[in-house]
């Protein structure tokens, strides 16, 4: 079949399905052969009824075929009718199109396939892979197309061949190479697996890509090295693009640089990238800039320069990526170089000063503004329409602040400072508004300059300063105070013991000396919660298992706070050890649980939650201003009570402020939650709201264990003394009368020696008259002239080994720091009973 002049209905190659069976024809024709073989071998007589059988079969065969054919039962040819439609429409593709079997036998090719391979007829049309076959670049692509086949999936690929197919010379074309599999229905119903190969010819497309391509780079190399920088950002202000005139004045590559991967406040000095981001616009609108900026080069370097800014703004008013012209106004890039320098350091000066600035109109409006303006207030919402200043403050300071712009309006000259809230909660972002009128004589409308200074930190650390103080105050008020009444009661409480110790319980004195005693044990405890708060009680702390604490307290709490109250314990999960006193913990969780259920006199629930509080979560609890960010074993005891005001909240940790009724509390309890809560080195805040309950959050600093530390627990099961009487020689050193004679009285009764000293002096002198012969001192901490660990540094010059027991009615830990390192001394917390007295000598005499 010649391709000289195709047609365009004539495809170059359309082989029908095959028809038949060769198999059959096989088996029949051996059939014939073996039935002659063996009529031949028969005789003449005896194989004649069977020749004549067969023929007849054969007659009757024939016959009936005759007949099918001519009534159209048979038909006689491979090719069944079929529509021109698809054969016409694959001939007149641009593209060439050839279907194959798996077999590799050619069902179909149209004839652009057939001229693309350059087939003179229907031999020559030849498959996919062989026509590709002959050059080399080609060999990968086609592998993975025939792979694609193979499995029955889709691919394309495009091939670079250095001439046209099917010839040898020419000019390079490019190809795009289709593989699909086709499952085309044959006769009776079978299927035969097909795949369909597609070949475009698209090399006039490259050619436009080329040469599009290479008009793009004339663009991009006339806008690299324009005389001017140029850069695109995005709404976040990531740089999209810059020119490589902008990428050498900072000292980026060019080359090295990804889209997206820079910032603005990378190169643009101080807050001026906030200036850039700050613009707003209507949907569709184009709008247009121009800021006196400082950049700086990764070297450090400053360059100053003039931005114009375009920003497209799409639906719903969201920014575009930025059209922006960077111009470079250093020494020797700007021709009108006096004006120039004036107005860089003017820019300079305005756009990198701490103080937020804006110049206002005769209407209130904000006409110009630096960065740091911008970056303080951001860009609020118009009450009307126009930007006014008062619209960046919060309405409670809108009139103080327009009262002040009325006078700068007016011309005057001494306008008092305005402090204006810039947040809605009290305890927000605050500010100080400085105005001052315009009288230069421009009429440019400006009618006012503003200078702004945030004073969010300073008011903070101002109120949190005048509450340390405060308390500091009050702390050291009732811990003097508590060190006083401890040496009161200690004297008490030690005649009371002496007194019992010559009276019989039948005595009718007996039991006014014992109320005596019971009396002086409850001021002692009160005594003990104002030491508490002044954080100067003696703390015994140890690594405790918050829950466990909690979970011995439960039954406790329960009874406390009856049957109208609901406790619920939440315990967190593999929880943090905590170190503090045991005692001192038990005491703070029953106060909190006590005060919650006092503020529910109808009834609610109480809930006590503990949970690990990791550093990045520390920063986001509320009212926690002043805690160090760290981790943190939480303890939180909330109640759904009548909640307290913000007045209230402000007292609540003063010592003998209550809320209750007269003599049903004396003041003390969150005074002495406060001070135990500190002295362990913890935190406590309080939240509450009016009629919804109140929220505790005890925050203590998790402990880990020095695994260098080598820690020994010693058990000792100590037996309670039935024998308390000696006879040492003891020292005794007290300023207070009272309790040096309780004491004196106290240690002769038992059997002891004992010399008395009224200050440290005398007690030198003392040790000196004796030679030393003292066995053990017993003296007070808190003494005129010379203090306890004065003394014990004077002692230990002539005697190293010398024996000493502290009193003090502070906590053990307010002295030890005074002491040399690693010195053993015991304690005596004040006050103290006579048999506590005896004991503690009597043990240290025996160590």
């Amino acid at each position: 079949m010649s391709r000289t002049e195709p047609g365009p209905s004539s495809p170059a190659v359309e082989r029908a399905e095959r028809s038949g069976n060769i198999g059959l024809l096989i088996a029949l024709a051996i059939g014939l052969i073996a039935a002659a073989v063996t009529f031949s071998m028969m005789g003449k007589d005896e194989a004649e009824p069977y020749v004549l059988a067969l023929l007849g079969v054969l007659a009757v065969i024939g016959v009936f075929s005759l007949f099918a054919g001519a009534i159209g039962l048979l038909r006689f040819s491979a090719r069944a009718p079929a529509s021109p439609v698809p054969s016409a429409f694959l001939n007149t593709l641009d593209e060439g199109v050839l279907i194959a079997e798996r077999d590799g036998r050619i069902v179909y090719a149209n004839d652009a396939y057939a001229r693309m391979v350059d087939a003179q007829s229907t031999a020559d049309v030849r498959g996919v892979e062989r026509v590709f076959s002959s050059d080399p670049s080609a060999t990968e692509a086609i592998f993975h197309l025939t792979r694609a086949a193979e499995a029955e999936r889709s691919a394309e690929e495009e091939i670079r061949l250095p001439h046209p197919l099917g010839r040898n010379d020419g000019d390079p074309c490019w190809y795009r190479v289709r593989v699909r599999p086709l499952a085309l229905t044959g006769q009776g119903g079978q299927e035969r697996a097909c795949t369909v190969w597609q070949i475009a010819d698209i090399s006039g497309d490259r050619t436009e890509q080329e040469t599009s391509f290479q008009e793009l780079q004339r663009v991009i190399n006339f806008l690299d090295h324009a005389p001017a920088g140029f850069f695109s950002c995005d709404a976040a202000g990531r740089v999209v693009y810059l020119n490589a005139t902008l990428a050498d004045w900072l000292g980026y590559d060019l080359v090295s640089f990804v889209a997206g991967s820079l910032g603005l406040d990378e190169f643009i000095r101080g807050d001026g990238a906030e200036l850039l981001l700050s613009m707003q616009g209507k949907a569709g609108e184009v709008k247009s800039e121009s800021f006196d900026l400082d950049l700086t080069t990764r070297g450090g370097r400053s360059v100053p320069v003039r931005i114009l800014h375009r920003v497209p703004f799409g639906a719903g008013g969201l920014p575009g990526e930025s059209r922006t012209l960077v111009l470079n106004r250093s020494r020797g890039e700007d021709s009108a170089e006096a004006l120039r320098s004036s107005e860089v350091r003017f820019a300079r000066f305005f756009n990198n000063t701490p103080i937020a600035i804006a110049s206002i109109d005769r209407d209130g409006g904000v006409s110009k503004t630096n960065a740091p303006f911008v970056r303080l207030f951001g860009t609020p919402e118009a009450a009307d329409g126009a930007l006014k200043l008062v619209d960046y403050v919060q309405p409670v300071s809108r009139p103080a602040l327009m009262e002040a712009l009325t006078a700068a309006t007016e011309g005057r000259s001494e306008i008092p400072p305005v402090d204006v809230r810039l947040d809605e909660r009290d305890d927000g972002r605050s500010a100080t508004v400085y105005v001052s009128a315009v009288r230069d004589g421009e009429d440019d409308g400006d009618a006012a300059i503003v200078y702004v200074l945030e004073t969010t930190a300073q008011r903070v650390l101002e109120a949190q300063f005048a509450q340390g103080q405060k308390m500091q105050a009050i702390g050291q008020l009732a811990g003097g105070v508590a060190h006083d009444f401890n040496n009161v009661l200690t004297a008490i409480i030690g005649f009371s013991d002496l007194l019992l110790a010559s009276h019989r319980p039948s005595d009718p004195s007996f039991q006014d000396i014992m109320n005596i005693k019971q009396n002086a044990n409850r001021a002692a405890g009160l005594v003990r919660q104002l030491l508490a708060f002044s954080r100067r009680q003696t703390l015994r702390p140890k690594e405790l298992a918050l829950n466990d604490v909690l979970a011995d307290l439960s039954i406790l709490l329960d009874r406390l706070l009856g049957e109208k109250v609901e406790l619920h314990v939440v315990h967190g999960r593999d929880l943090w050890p905590v170190m503090a006193d045991l005692n001192q913990l038990e005491q703070v969780i029953v106060n909190l649980a006590v005060n919650a259920r006092d503020a529910m006199p109808d009834g609610g629930r109480v809930t006590v939650r503990t949970l690990n509080v990791t550093e990045e979560q520390s920063r986001e609890f509320d009212n926690t201003r002043g805690m160090p960010a760290a981790e943190y074993v939480l303890a939180e005891v909330s109640d759904t009570g009548t909640g307290m005001t913000p007045e209230i909240m402000e007292k609540i940790f003063e010592p003998f402020f209550s809320t209750k009724d007269v003599g049903k509390g004396t003041g003390l309890g969150l005074s002495t939650v406060y001070g135990i809560v500190k002295q362990t080195g913890g935190f406590i805040f309080c939240t509450s709201e009016v009629g919804k309950g109140t929220v505790f959050r005890i925050f203590l600093p998790r402990h880990i264990r020095n695994e260098a530390e080598q820690v020994e627990v010693k058990q000792v099961e100590q037996q309670p003394l039935t024998d308390l009487t000696g006879s040492a020689t003891i020292l005794l050193v007290e300023d207070e009368e009272a309790v040096r004679a309780f004491a004196a009285r106290a240690l002769t009764s038992r059997g002891y020696t004992v010399h008395e000293a009224a200050s440290g002096a005398e007690a030198l002198e003392i040790m000196e008259e004796t030679d030393g012969e003292i066995d053990l001192v017993v003296s007070d901490v808190v003494m005129p002239e010379m203090d306890g660990p004065s003394l014990l540094r004077e002692l230990r010059k002539t005697q190293p080994d010398l024996k000493i027991i502290f009193v003090s009615g502070y906590a053990e830990d307010a002295f030890e720091k005074n002491l040399p390192e690693n010195e053993k001394f015991s304690f005596l917390p004040k006050p103290f009973t006579l048999k506590q007295l005896a004991t503690v000598v009597k043990d240290v005499l025996a160590s």
